[in-house]
């Protein structure tokens, strides 16, 4: 089986790390800009924890990366830096799974190419107890064959995958997805807030959404820690920031206006500036609900 290494320890990539080393998958090295997080978790896994990226890329077959930003993509996957990813490339994977703009998942897949490398973009459409179970859903773009290759790890990391297309295609894919849960966590948040408002139940009327037309995924998820103010991170209001930046920004490549969408992210950059950009996503509702932020 190939040998894998992480790149990005987070929440999301540690998980997943914990995940294949569970299912007897060598998991040989792990690198993060914190090196103390990378460290713990190597002591964990019992794997190693080197300083350069360039001893990742020589560790492992596949590298998985899960970085913050388009930033952090160019960083790792640098042309010009002595220490990259790019570094002896040759004949490698790379799966990566951040949320980014889809033209630096071209980019990642040109220079990935030009150092003999592949280079496969697995975005995820779950969270942090998906990514330990191996329930995530991963959207993946790139080409057939790297696809293809990924398969085996693919089906560990994942109950479902759906090949989109060519690099960038299933970044802008998760970018729609994105979009629209945002929208529907500002919508519910504001919904529950008037709730509250008037003195209606909350209980009741998160009841009366799952049975109606106000039924959605971010019901299940968010209505009943909005309700009680519990904001424990799962996705993080600057993500969801970051995220709705993104599906505006291809909107208005393609000549389109998205209210909803820019009012949305109005919510989670005020968010942010106040300082609450940690917060899961449902923390928008402590911009609503009357006597809260």
């Amino acid at each position: 089986m190939d040998k894998v290494a992480f790149v990005g320890t987070g929440r999301m990539g540690a998980n997943m790390a914990r995940r294949l080393k569970d299912q007897g998958v060598p998991v040989t090295a792990v690198y993060d800009v914190n090196k103390e997080v990378a460290a713990e978790l190597a002591r964990e896994l019992g794997c190693a924890a080197p300083p350069l990226l360039g001893e990742i890329t020589a560790a492992a077959d596949v590298i998985i990366t899960v970085v913050s930003d388009d930033e952090a993509m160019e960083t790792i996957f640098s042309e010009k830096s002595v220490d990259s990813l790019l570094r002896g490339a040759a004949g490698k994977l790379f799966i990566n799974c951040a949320t980014i703009t889809p033209k630096t998942h071209v980019e990642v897949e040109r220079r990935a190419a030009a150092a003999g490398a592949q280079s496969l973009e697995a975005c995820m459409a779950s969270s942090i107890t998906q990514a330990r179970e191996g329930t995530l859903y991963l959207m993946c773009g790139g080409t057939a064959e790297a696809y293809e290759r990924a398969q085996p790890l693919l089906g560990i990391l994942a109950s479902s995958t759906r090949y989109i297309g060519a690099a960038g295609k299933a970044a802008q894919v998760k970018a729609l997805v994105n979009m629209v849960m945002n929208i529907n966590t500002a919508g519910l948040a504001e919904g529950l807030a008037l709730a509250d408002a008037l003195g209606l139940d909350l209980s009741m009327v998160r009841e009366v959404f799952s049975q109606t037309g106000a039924a959605s995924r971010v019901l299940q998820t968010d209505a009943e820690d909005m309700q009680n103010r519990d904001h424990g991170c799962f996705f993080s209001a600057a993500h969801a920031a970051k995220d709705s930046g993104i599906a505006i920004f291809l909107g208005h490549e393609a000549g389109l206006n998205l209210p909803l969408a820019e009012a949305t992210k109005s919510q989670f950059d005020k968010m942010v500036f106040e300082g609450l950009g940690d917060l899961d996503k449902s923390g928008i509702a402590e911009l609503t609900f009357k006597g809260r932020h």
